[in-house]
């Protein structure tokens, strides 16, 4: 029998091939599915806990857009004047807007809307908090370094657009207390010089509070921001495919390779897992504890203010600003220039800005151009450590100031002496910081240089022949050896003599004296302990001076 009847009759007896896998075939053949799994299906994903951070966030997100479908469904985003004729009777009779009364149809009469809502609502909290934290562990370890700056930058614009996708987002009902925070924020636009009337009149569509602010912002929560978020979400994922994942050091580690579990089956099957646990930890928060709780505040009115108003956490020192600034204003040419808002507005995207910028003033510093795959231990980079805990507390500082009538009334203190203490601090505080999260940084690098040097203490105590009384220390394995030495320890730069061979002063400009100064302090005497060398340890390890 020839070879071609062999496999006629043996593809007779096989069949036809299955729906599924003839389908399968045909998308391969025009969109190379198969060639484009086989390459990245089996990726390898380094296992730390630090690094389910950001799928918190990826999760959070996720949550987010699946609860805000539902709500737009019954949402009504119109300022238009109704009367409650609901089921909560203390509003009965009450005229507000169709936005307000729209959402307290969702709260008392959709089946779910109230937990739905709650769920939107702290899933938001979750978003910005875990944005917050992933890209702090980013930060303190050095994640961001080439070739990862865009990605920094793109987790960056996430966090600062998911902060004011709440602010809209919390500002739809129409409620008392979003009121107040809308009309923060119109007080802060009519701030600017020349062009705030001109923002305000756009965004209100009138005089405060106007017929389309809510409208406007609608548009802007669930369609603008949402879009560009999910386009930088896509580009943050695509580049962590592409550069691979960052890992910690340890043995066979290097910045060539990854060690970890594949993409499928594992990492997928623990990554659908937790997305389920980050879902059923925000819907029970959400079931038990309730928030932004509209029918106690009513709807809004221009002539109330909510009191104890308060935004969202992450927009708390935004107005922790404004409340601590003095209230200056100066007159030129017949206009009023309020000082006591608008220096506050243009000091809050600097407060964000500073620790966006860090990456490349860390690269310029160095002139480090090489890739870095492995993270930093914190204490190894005492400076760059020193100057994120500086942020955060400047950050924290600034949320006080934000619920300094809160701080008041709680602790029975002087809201007086309150603001004047966050004015000092804002100051002061992110100083302290940085000097005190250095020191410990440095003595934790001594104690590390000690380890290696002399071992583990066991705390066992040996008397020695004449009579010394000793601790015995057992010599570290080799794994954590390799972890505490490991680090890279760069070199601050020098800029050589100031006068050439003949006595002639050389000409430097201020830019290349300013990166040699900043490398000095970053990378200097006193910036860094030196790490222990292998001569260090063989001849400590060899008997002399060790037990």
């Amino acid at each position: 029998m020839s070879t071609a009847s062999h496999e006629a009759n043996a593809s007779a007896r096989r069949g036809k091939a299955p729906a599924g896998e003839r389908l399968a075939d045909w998308a391969d053949g025009r969109l190379g599915i198969y060639g484009l799994a086989k390459a990245n299906m089996r990726k390898i994903f380094p296992d730390h806990w630090s690094f389910m951070l950001g799928e918190v966030s990826l999760y959070s997100f996720v949550i987010i857009i699946l609860t805000g479908v539902y709500l737009t469904l019954f949402f009504h985003p119109s300022m238009q004047e109704v009367v409650y004729n609901g089921p909560y009777v203390p509003l009965q009779g009450i005229r507000m807007s169709e936005a307000f009364e729209s959402t307290m149809h969702i709260s008392f009469e959709v089946r779910g809307g109230l937990l739905i809502r709650q769920i939107h609502h702290w899933a938001a909290l979750v978003f910005v908090a875990a944005m917050l934290v992933h890209m702090m562990r980013v930060f303190f370890t050095g994640a961001f370094r080439k070739p990862r700056e865009v990605n920094w930058v793109f987790g960056f614009l996430l966090l600062v657009l998911g902060m004011f996708t709440g602010f809209t987002g919390y500002s739809l009902p129409d409620d008392l207390l979003s009121g107040t925070g809308v009309r923060f924020m119109e007080g802060a636009i009519l701030s600017v010089p020349i062009v705030g009337t001109y923002l305000q009149m756009f965004l209100f569509g009138g005089e405060f509070p106007g017929h389309d602010f809510v409208s406007r912002f609608y548009t802007i929560h669930i369609l603008l921001l949402p879009g560009i978020m999910a386009a930088l979400l896509v580009g943050h994922l695509i580049l962590v495919f592409y550069h691979k994942h960052t890992q910690w050091a340890g043995p066979g580690r290097t910045n060539k390779n990854v060690v970890g579990m594949p993409l499928l089956p594992v990492y997928m099957a623990k990554a659908g897992g937790f997305f389920f646990l980050v879902f059923g930890v925000i819907a029970a928060i959400a079931a038990i504890a309730t928030i932004n709780p509209i029918w106690a505040f009513g709807p809004y009115r221009p002539d109330q203010v909510s009191t104890g108003a308060q935004p969202d956490w992450y927009m708390g020192f935004s107005e922790g600003l404004i409340r601590v600034m003095p209230g200056w204003e100066i007159n030129l040419w017949g206009h009023t220039l309020q000082l006591g808002v608008f220096i506050p507005l243009i000091i809050f995207p600097l407060v964000l800005v500073t620790i966006a910028v860090w990456p490349f003033i860390e690269a310029w510093v160095t002139g480090d151009d090489r890739e870095h795959h492995i993270l930093d231990r914190p204490r190894n980079r005492p400076v760059r450590t020193g100057f994120g805990a500086a942020w955060i507390s400047w950050y924290l500082i600034l949320l006080v100031g934000g619920g300094n009538d809160l701080w008041a009334t709680h602790f029975h203190l002087s809201i007086n002496a309150i603001t004047w203490t966050v004015r000092i601090g804002f100051f002061l505080v992110p100083v302290l910081t940085f000097v005190i999260t250095k020191r410990i940084c440095l003595g934790l690098q001594r104690r590390d240089r000690d380890k290696v040097l002399h071992g583990r203490e066991t705390g066992i105590i040996k008397r020695l022949p004449h009579g010394e009384f000793i601790e015995v220390h057992e010599p570290l394995p080799q794994d954590q050896l390799h972890t505490l030495t490991a680090h890279d320890q760069p070199k601050p730069l020098e800029i050589g003599p100031e006068v050439d061979e003949n006595g002639v002063e050389r000409k430097l400009d201020r830019k290349t004296k300013l990166r040699a100064k900043l490398s000095r302090a970053v990378y200097g005497e006193g910036a860094q302990i030196p790490k222990p060398t292998a001569a260090e340890h063989a001849e400590i390890t060899s008997g002399h001076g060790h037990h």
